[in-house]
């Protein structure tokens, strides 16, 4: 009975030890890659930009931030706004910035109770009135951090690049929920990014990504993804990027901050939304994005059985204690990389639960439907 035991235990082990070996990857391939990542050297020529900015009853977060975005320091780029069938002020505030910025342009689209649309619809309007083959797109509630940021996510593009992925954080507030969405959009970071750098693009982040309007139009849009409620950014991506004509570029000026949720409902719709367009993947990237957090699950559940009873306990901590040091110190790096201070303190919890919780998040939109009316 007790050579039975050991023996499970051992295959326990095992599954631990296996687990270990795959999350070590992901943070020295992948991760790591993001936190030595060197600026790169611009390529192109200051090219005009069209920036494209959908906006649905968002007048307070127009009078905000939009200067931000109209103010760059550019010599030649117009700002696109789509105000999308908006109730509030936002006409009237887009008025007053329009007697203020002639580079300002604004395209309405009415509300109309014969026809619903989502997201890609005030996107497709956009692209379509932009005047330059240069697309970069932010959102309403997000402000670049510098005067620099139109200039640095557009100097890669080349006779090669079709797009450039940029990195889109959140203000920091107090609150652990805060603290979580940081830490959520950094490992989210993580991921995508690295995954770049190492010519695995999959996706990008629709509050600062940019790419040419021809290829646009040649995909037919958002081409198979077209009937897809959410994807606006990552789904395109996921289509068309390549090792070849994708770029990086998160130098610390060109990063955007964005409105975190103000509450636990609302990140939870704005979280579904983001995991509903998983399942339309590349089956490479399907498997690359669940191996992760499926190990780590592992990981964690075959840890504490292990020492719950005391088996192979010195070389179980090691393991444990190594894959924690490298975490760390990946995670580090990143987060200065990003400008993301703090979150070290929060770092083992929110790993634990992560994957907990983006599973229940997942598991519960395929059950539901809700995701249908989202359109941010």
């Amino acid at each position: 009975m007790a050579d039975h035991k050991n023996i499970l235990l051992l295959i326990v082990f095992c599954i631990f030890s296996s687990a270990a070996v795959v999350q070590l990857f992901y943070y020295l391939f992948f991760y790591l890659a993001v936190g030595l990542k060197r600026p790169s050297e611009a390529k192109g020529t200051r090219q005009p930009v069209s920036i494209i900015i959908c906006a649905r009853n968002e007048a307070e977060n127009l009078q905000k931030f939009l200067p931000s975005v109209l103010e760059q320091n550019y010599p030649d780029y117009e700002v696109i706004v789509v105000n999308d069938c908006s109730e509030d002020n936002s006409y009237e505030i887009l008025g007053e910035y329009l007697k203020q910025y002639p580079h300002l342009r604004i395209s309405t689209v009415n509300k109309d109770p014969k026809f619903a649309h989502n997201k890609k619809f005030a996107q497709f309007i956009g692209i379509k009135a932009a005047k330059n083959e240069i697309l970069l797109f932010t959102d309403a509630d997000c402000q670049p951090v510098s005067d620099k940021w139109l200039e640095g996510m557009t100097s890669h593009f080349d006779e090669n690049i079709v797009f450039v992925l940029g990195y889109g954080g959140y203000f920091r507030e107090n609150g652990l929920l805060s603290k979580y969405i940081c830490y959520d959009s950094i490992t989210i970071a993580m991921q995508y990014l690295g995954m770049a750098i190492r010519g695995l693009p999959y996706m990008g982040v629709g509050r600062n990504l940019a790419y040419r309007r021809s290829v646009f139009f040649r995909n037919k849009g958002f081409g198979a993804h077209n009937h897809v409620i959410s994807g606006d950014d990552d789904l395109l991506v996921n289509t068309i990027a390549t090792s070849e004509n994708t770029c990086v570029e998160f130098t610390s000026e060109t990063h955007i901050r964005s409105v975190p949720s103000s509450g636990i409902n609302e990140w939870l719709i704005q979280k579904k939304r983001h995991l509903t367009t998983a399942p339309y993947y590349k089956l490479r990237d399907k498997f690359l994005l669940i191996a992760e957090p499926l190990t780590r699950i592992l990981f964690y559940t075959t840890l504490i059985v292990l020492l719950s009873f005391i088996f192979l306990w010195q070389w179980v901590l090691a393991v444990f204690v190594l894959r924690l040091v490298t975490q760390i110190i990946v995670f580090a790096l990143v987060k200065k990389k990003l400008n993301e201070p703090g979150l070290l303190a929060y770092l083992l919890i929110f790993d634990i639960f992560s994957p907990v919780i983006n599973s229940f998040i997942f598991l519960s939109n395929t059950r539901s439907k809700s995701g249908k009316n989202l359109w941010k």
